[in-house]
């Protein structure tokens, strides 16, 4: 793994873009087993408007902007699975370049868990061996979006994301596409306006839990701690007013890398399981029974589950998008 400055001529910028660094900083990461970095990364975008991850189509690089110590960042990740090029930009890039192999999946072994007892996990296993759980070591950035998440569609939750995000995120440095924003400060989420948390189809009661994680946002960021989550990163997240055992789950799993947060209360995902693993569909109770002999690698289980290309009959209600802005 090196560290170098690029040497390619910048890319010019557009009328309307920040300065760009015209050297961003290089790291070259080449992992002992191979990663999957599309895969790895897919969680952390929200729905395929996000404005803090973007994917290039065609099977291209990601742009992630993001927020360090030491400032703001852009990151480009690109390459192939023994060889991935990730680049920055900003008075972050530094400090962004140190987390990228975490958030790249190193650390995340997988050794441990055996699947050769199920047919659809193990093909999944050898199909996909760079899948990996990634680390971003941002707690408020993942508890927000999931926070936004909650009880709502993936349309709804996605649009009100994007919507927030981009009216008062700012633009991150280099040569970024034209919608990236860097995800809120504390503050920035705590200044929102009751109306315009109306307008992005955000309810109040989803718009208090935001703000009363973003007024704890120091403590929660120290839960890092915690290599990898687990049940006292659990229990912390879940001091927060309005924060439950799905929405602990769903940021561990992208913050921490956790390997056994399993996402309990999700509308679709016990059915989804039960269908892949047992051909029915089952309830939570029975979803953890049924992912107890893979106690701390659960979601890897899940993820292996996705990353098989398996889909549950599809029947039964759907959720109604609701609007909240009519109310």
């Amino acid at each position: 793994m090196t560290i170098t400055r690029e040497q390619s001529p910048a890319t010019p910028a557009r009328p309307d873009a920040p300065p760009v660094a015209r050297e961003p900083l290089e790291l070259v990461y080449e992992p002992r087993d191979p990663v999957d970095f599309r895969a790895t990364l897919a969680p952390l975008r929200r729905g395929p408007g996000d404005p803090c991850v973007r994917f290039e189509e065609s099977g291209g690089g990601i742009w992630i902007a993001l927020r360090t110590p030491e400032g703001t960042a852009s990151l480009h990740v690109s390459g192939t699975r023994g060889r991935v090029l990730v680049r920055a930009w900003g008075s972050g890039a530094s400090a962004a370049l140190e987390t990228a192999p975490q958030l790249l999946g190193a650390g995340d072994d997988w050794s441990g868990l055996d699947a050769s007892g199920h047919e659809l996990l193990a093909t999944a296993l050898h199909r996909n061996p760079g899948l990996r759980l990634t680390r971003t070591g941002r707690v408020l950035d993942s508890l927000a979006a999931a926070i936004i998440e909650q009880k709502v569609t993936s349309t709804e939750a996605f649009r009100a994301w994007r919507v927030l995000v981009t009216a008062h995120g700012e633009r991150p440095p280099g040569p970024v596409p034209p919608q990236l924003r860097v995800p809120l400060t504390p503050e920035q989420w705590r200044r929102i306006p009751s109306w315009e948390w109306h307008r992005a189809g955000v309810d109040p009661r989803r718009s208090r839990t935001v703000i009363a994680a973003a007024t704890v946002a120091r403590g929660l960021e120290r839960t890092t701690v915690h290599e990898r989550g687990g049940a006292d990163v659990q229990r912390l997240l879940r001091t927060v007013p309005g924060v439950g055992v799905w929405t602990a789950a769903e940021t561990s799993q992208r913050s921490h890398g956790d390997p056994d947060a399993v996402s309990f209360g999700d509308y679709h995902l016990a059915a989804q399981i039960g269908w892949a693993l047992v051909g029915e569909a089952i309830d939570d109770d029975a979803l953890a029974e049924l992912l107890e002999p893979w106690a701390g690698h659960r979601q890897r289980i899940v993820r292996l589950v996705f990353a098989s290309g398996f889909r549950a009959p599809r029947h039964g209600p759907r959720m109604t998008i609701q609007d909240h802005r009519r109310h």
